[in-house]
């Protein structure tokens, strides 16, 4: 491999890992959740196949993580959406995490489409 595709390969990995990192941030200062699934859609279409299943999973997490926090927020009235807006913490950490660990593994998303976790 060529050292042009070798560090645009290393860039492209270091835009995965900076959303994931952004998306952890998010939990805190929500906009940088937004800033993430900006990159993601416009860094997909450019990146190597196997780091666009990783877009394709961090768009997907966003998308599914604002269907429980809208559904969390409107049941927070009731005891049970503070649960399910715990969930979403809990479950948008551990996806950050499991992806970034298979970027640093230099592995593809293997169900990208997944609700869960990897």
């Amino acid at each position: 491999m060529s050292e042009v595709a070798v560090d645009n390969n290393e860039a492209s990995k270091g835009n995965v890992k900076i959303v994931y990192i952004l998306y952890m941030v998010g939990l805190v200062f929500g906009v940088t959740g937004i800033v993430g699934v900006i990159m993601a859609y416009i860094n997909k279409s450019t990146a190597p196949e196997w780091l666009q299943s990783h877009y394709q999973y961090q768009i997907r997490t966003f998308w599914i993580g604002a269907l429980f926090m809208f559904v969390g927020g409107l049941l927070s009235l009731v005891l049970i959406g503070w649960f399910i807006l715990l969930f979403w913490v809990v479950w948008l950490i551990i996806r950050s995490i499991k992806g970034i660990q298979a970027l640093d593994a230099n592995e593809p998303i293997n169900n990208p489409k997944s609700w869960l976790f990897k």
